[in-house]
């Protein structure tokens, strides 16, 4: 298959260019066009004409969001009715991967793909758009929500990501206060590019939760950071509340791969068997 894949140099973006090395995977990012130019995006994709358009590309900083809705809602929602009608004209399928913080997380249960999204800040609000948007208009459609990712080629949006920062503050003797109320699935990038490239011939489409398996406050994965590590740290747990991010995230926002495992498809390890793999 001849794959767009917009987003390449972030860490699931490089991960996904190994992962579908066997296609033919046309790597673009920013330098080549900025999502939000939705004519010269559907210059450059048109003359492409993949048969897949794999968009990576979001605004996930999610506590600037709040202060930026103009640019969440353009890169999370506008670009990506775009993306779709690129796709449509191509007969194209559109994979657009979205978050977990599209629910509200007043459960204790896992969400299921059949889970009514109910989104608390800007961040989800704006990625919920993206997806209706995906789902009312796609002709052909993948929409994976993940979340908590980190991989080998950090986040650039974000400075790195979750492990790189606690083993940096860990490195320079800080004191490092960790949330402990809010029960997660960390999700490494290698497992989901690998996922997504086991899914994508197989032209099962609709949507798909896709993460890591188990779950644990974001407390608990730094602790176990520093436990597979070997690494000192003098961490401390702390609540939401005392933490006092502008933003609102969800206390539970763990995800069940519902329908990969109907399929027979979930290859998704651990969380923590990730962990220990990518900190090797």
């Amino acid at each position: 298959m001849k794959i767009a894949l917009l987003g390449a140099n972030g860490q699931l973006g490089r991960d996904l260019q190994r992962a579908l090395a066997s296609h033919d995977v046309h790597a673009l990012t920013r330098n080549d066009f900025d999502v939000t130019d939705h004519s010269k995006t559907r210059r450059v994709l048109m003359d492409i004409a993949p048969d897949v358009l794999l968009n990576a590309t979001a605004y996930h900083r999610v506590d600037d969001c709040e202060d930026k809705a103009d640019l969440a809602y353009a890169v999370n929602a506008l670009a990506v009715l775009n993306l779709v009608r690129v796709a449509n004209d191509l007969n194209a399928i559109i994979v657009h991967i979205s978050t977990d913080y599209v629910f509200d997380g007043n459960t204790s249960q896992p969400y299921t793909e059949c889970s009514a999204p109910f989104p608390l800040s800007v961040y989800g609000n704006s990625k919920l758009a993206g997806e209706f948007l995906v789902r009312t208009i796609a002709r052909k459609y993948l929409l994976i929500r993940t979340g908590g990712l980190y991989g080998a080629a950090g986040s650039q949006g974000k400075g790195g990501n979750f492990v790189k920062t606690m083993l940096a503050k860990a490195s320079r003797g800080e004191t490092i206060r960790v949330v402990n109320d809010q029960q997660v699935t960390p999700t490494y990038t290698f497992d989901l590019a690998r996922q997504i490239a086991r899914l994508l011939p197989t032209e099962h489409f609709g949507l798909f939760h896709m993460t890591n398996e188990g779950s644990c406050t974001w407390y608990e994965f730094a602790r176990a950071i520093f436990e597979l590590s070997g690494t000192r740290a003098d961490l401390v747990p702390t609540t939401s509340e005392l933490y006092r991010a502008p933003a609102l995230r969800p206390k539970y926002s763990v995800l069940e791969n519902a329908r990969l495992k109907e399929l027979g498809l979930n290859q998704m390890r651990h969380w923590r068997e990730a962990l220990a793999a990518y900190l090797q």
